[in-house]
């Protein structure tokens, strides 16, 4: 009996982004923050510099594809947990947000080497083509319907 490997489409693509991002919420939740929090922290911890919240925005957006005001919602519900602080026109992570997303990288790195461990490095290269091409059309195709 031969097995056909399953196909790359949309259905795939999604069951293994819902499936990743499930053992993440899980983390999260017990850190009490949200995915888009988390986005949106990960963003202004991760910057050269302070970002203004425009910047952050911009940056979420790009990555969620959300409306803008809840991304600005997120900013205030990151500030008023005092894991984000204003720095005169800007947003800077304050300790006790980097902290946050260095627990949650230290608490998710071993499941993360458990889902990708043992994976053949040609088929992440080969997955990795796919995806950032798929990135690339639906991003056109986003851009599109939305001029």
């Amino acid at each position: 009996m031969t097995t056909t490997a399953p196909v790359a489409n949309a259905r795939a693509l999604g069951l293994a982004h819902y499936a990743a991002r499930g053992v993440l919420e899980h983390v999260l939740t017990r850190h009490g923050i949200t995915f888009q929090q988390q986005i949106a922290l990960r963003a202004a911890v991760t910057a050269d510099a302070p970002q203004t919240p425009d910047d952050l925005v911009t940056q979420v957006q790009d990555s969620l594809k959300t409306d803008p005001a809840d991304i600005r919602a997120t900013l205030d519900e990151l500030l008023a947990k005092q894991l984000l602080d204003v720095d005169g026109a800007r947003l800077r992570p304050t300790k006790a947000g980097r902290e946050l997303i260095a627990a949650v990288g230290a608490e998710t790195a071993p499941i993360t080497a458990r889902v990708w461990g043992g994976i053949p490095a040609e088929d992440l290269a080969a997955a990795g083509r796919v995806l950032a091409l798929v990135t690339e059309r639906a991003n056109a195709e986003l851009a599109a319907l939305t001029a």
